[in-house]
């Protein structure tokens, strides 16, 4: 997607074949050193770095031992200082190198323009851009984990006024840039309102890391041990939100459903998919009916059932709310059950059993069946 990315650019730009793969260097070499300042400094700190080249652009990597926000810092600015220097290097070049013939003047002038330009832009306080980086490395140095939320926030501000002004000038596409960031921002920001200080500890990432791997490779014990353990060493946040839901899992998959049950009270206000309708099974074995009912909706967004539904009918019914009970019922019906009569015979449903809207809703339902 790199060089594919990198040809309608070249092309957009040149117009021609030659053009585009006189871009596709530039852009390589451009994207290259740049990341290079990343990756470099990162070795210089006694990390390991990897640079991979996405769409857009390129993306460093770097595994060791957590480094002091100060190390983090450089790292992050050296990425646009080795492109400022690229920049000043090909200026230099263009202005004493005696480079005098097509189209060689022109690649000096388009490499320095690129890199000028674009460390400029990416100094901008606004993730995922380096100075977005830059300022949730202050951020997180001076208020902890809540600095990435702050980061978030700060960057998100800025993003919206940055696309707001380039709407006003008429630069849709520079504009609708910055919109993407703000988004990303505010969905970033909406999914790390629970981080805590671990979340960004590198070995405790790494230890998620090693407990998904055990279990894409069948080994359930140690998967539930390094989950358990992870568990321990965070006590809060995302780590351990993350950890507390697989192990649930795992527990309900083992039958343990008592173990599940209590491993996902811990965390029933972040849950989703899967685990939100195991939690809405478990709670209703427990006759936790004020929980199902908060579930019911999401439950049935995730697995439109004939169990789901009735589940939640009886929970509705057990709380003494007839219309939302009745609501239900209809939805089981709608989705496979077959006698509403039969259904509402259970003693889940005493407490509105002799309610007139809720007899009247019966004899409706037992007759169009």
């Amino acid at each position: 997607m790199f060089w594919l990315f990198a040809a309608i650019i070249g092309f957009l730009y040149s117009q021609s074949i030659v053009g585009t793969f006189f871009w596709i260097g530039i852009i390589f070499i451009s994207v290259l050193f740049h990341e290079l300042g990343h990756a470099l400094t990162a070795r210089m700190f006694g990390k390991k770095p990897r640079i991979e080249l996405v769409a857009l652009g390129g993306l460093t990597f770097h595994e060791g031992q957590d480094l002091p926000y100060w190390k983090q810092f450089i790292i992050t600015l050296n990425g646009p200082v080795f492109g400022f220097f690229l920049g000043m290097f090909a200026w230099a070049v263009g202005r004493w190198g005696g480079i005098v013939s097509e189209p060689y003047v022109s690649i000096v002038q388009d490499i320095f323009v690129i890199n000028i330009f674009w460390t400029v832009v990416n100094l901008i306080p606004v993730l995922p851009l380096d100075g977005g980086q830059l300022l949730r490395i202050a951020f997180e140095g001076f208020f902890g984990a809540k600095g990435f939320g702050y980061a978030l926030m700060a960057g998100l501000v800025i993003a919206v006024l940055i696309s707001l002004f380039f709407f006003l000038m008429q630069s849709f596409l520079i504009g609708a840039l910055f919109f993407l960031f703000a988004y990303q921002n505010f969905e970033m920001w909406r999914r790390t309102r629970a981080m805590g200080d671990k979340d960004r500890h590198e070995d405790l990432q790494a230890l998620l890391l090693k407990a998904e791997e055990a279990l894409l490779m069948g080994q359930i014990s140690q998967a539930m041990n390094l989950l358990t353990t992870l568990r321990e060493q965070t006590k809060k946040g995302l780590l351990w939100a993350t950890a507390t839901q697989q192990l649930a899992l795992l527990e309900y998959q083992a039958g343990h459903r008592d173990a599940a049950y209590a491993l996902l009270l811990e965390v029933q206000h972040g849950l989703g998919g899967e685990t939100a309708c195991i939690l809405h099974e478990l709670a209703f074995d427990a006759r936790n009916f004020s929980l199902v009912t908060e579930l019911s909706p999401r439950a049935f967004q995730i697995r439109q059932e004939a169990d789901v539904a009735l589940r939640s009918a009886m929970a509705f019914a057990q709380l003494g709310q007839v219309k939302p009970a009745m609501g239900w019922l209809h939805a089981a019906a709608e989705h496979g059950v077959s006698s509403i009569k039969e259904v509402v015979q259970r003693e889940y449903f005493d407490p509105i059993r002799d309610n007139p809207l809720f007899q009247k809703f019966i004899a409706k339902e037992s007759g169009s069946s």
